[in-house]
C-alpha cells in the first residue's frame, strides 16, 4: 500500500515527538491567555467578563432605579396666609370654571391659601387637599356677616348727596335705595333711572363699590330682606339670586365677556 506524504511512519521518533508536541504548546499559551510580545500581559477577558456581569448583578440590586427618581412626586405647595371667604365658594379640581366640583366652602369661612393664582382662581388648602377658588372671593378681613346684615332696619327716610338717584325710579326702587344708603352710608355712587335694560323701566339702580366685603354685605342684605322689599333679583360678581329660585341661593352666571357685565364693581338690585 502505498504510504500518504504526511504519513508519520517516515519520520523518526524524534520528529514524531516535535510535530505531537507543537499543538500542545500553542494551546497551552492561549489558555494561560498571555503573550510574550514585549513582556506585557494580554488582557484576560474571562476575567473581564466576569467582573461585568458581577457589575451588572450590583446595580439590579441597588434599592432605587433611576425611573424611581424621575418620577419622585412633587412637593406639596406650602401654605402663606389666610383669607376669608365672601360667599358661598365651589372646591375645584383645576382653576377652570369646568372642573369638577368636590365640595364647598360656606361664606365668613377662614381658609389656607398657597398663594398661587391661575387664571382668576386661587390655590387653597382644605382638610390637606389643594383645591381652586374664585379669587375675588377671598378677602383679608372678616366681612360683615350675613346674618348681621339681614337684622339691619328697612329705613325709608331720604339720605343727602345721593338722593338724586330717586329721579325716574318707582316708588318701590325708592325704598330699596333708602334702604341701602340709611344702612351703608359708605355708599357715595348709585346707578338709576337708564334707557336700557330693567334701568329703563324705573325698576332698577346699582349699588357702586369695589369694596368686595362691603358689596357682599349689601347683596346679602337685600337677600335677606327680598320678599319684604318686592326684589325681582339681586347680581353681584357674576351671581344672581332671585326670589322665584330663592331655595337655590347664589347661582353662578354665565361670562358676560367684561368686569362691568358680570357686575364685579357694583351690586344690581332690580325690583317687580
Amino acid at each position: 500500500m502505498t504510504r500518504g506524504r504526511h504519513s508519520l511512519a517516515s519520520r523518526t521518533p524524534a520528529q514524531r515527538r516535535t510535530l505531537i508536541a507543537a499543538p500542545l504548546v500553542t494551546c497551552a499559551v492561549i489558555g494561560a491567555g498571555v503573550t510574550l510580545s514585549g513582556g506585557t500581559p494580554e488582557v484576560d477577558f474571562a476575567s473581564q467578563a466576569g467582573a461585568s456581569i458581577s457589575a451588572a448583578a450590583a446595580e439590579r440590586a441597588l434599592p432605587f432605579s433611576r425611573d424611581a427618581v424621575r418620577t419622585a412626586p412633587k412637593p406639596e405647595p406650602k401654605v402663606v396666609a389666610r383669607r376669608w371667604t365672601t360667599a358661598d365658594l365651589d372646591l375645584r379640581t383645576a382653576p377652570k370654571k369646568t372642573a369638577p366640583v368636590k365640595g364647598e366652602l360656606k361664606a365668613l369661612t377662614k381658609v389656607a391659601v398657597t398663594g398661587v393664582h391661575v387664571n382668576g382662581f386661587a390655590q387653597v388648602k382644605v382638610k390637606g387637599r389643594i383645591y381652586w377658588v374664585t379669587n375675588d372671593y377671598l378677602a383679608v378681613t372678616k366681612p360683615t356677616t350675613p346674618a348681621t346684615s339681614a337684622a339691619l332696619p328697612i329705613a325709608g327716610k331720604p339720605c343727602p348727596g345721593t338722593s338724586g338717584v330717586e329721579s325716574g325710579l318707582t316708588p318701590a326702587a325708592i325704598r330699596v335705595y333708602r334702604a341701602v344708603c340709611n344702612n351703608f352710608p359708605q355708599i357715595t355712587s348709585y346707578g338709576g333711572y337708564d334707557p336700557h335694560g330693567e334701568h329703563s323701566s324705573g325698576r332698577a339702580i346699582d349699588i357702586v363699590t369695589s369694596d368686595v366685603a362691603l358689596g357682599t354685605a349689601i347683596a346679602e342684605f337685600l337677600r335677606a330682606n327680598a320678599r319684604e322689599l318686592g326684589l325681582y333679583n339681586v347680581i353681584w360678581r357674576q351671581r344672581i339670586f332671585t326670589v322665584q329660585r330663592a331655595s337655590e341661593g347664589w347661582r353662578l352666571m354665565a361670562d358676560r365677556g367684561s368686569s362691568t357685565a358680570n357686575h364685579y364693581g357694583h351690586v344690581h338690585v332690580s325690583v317687580n
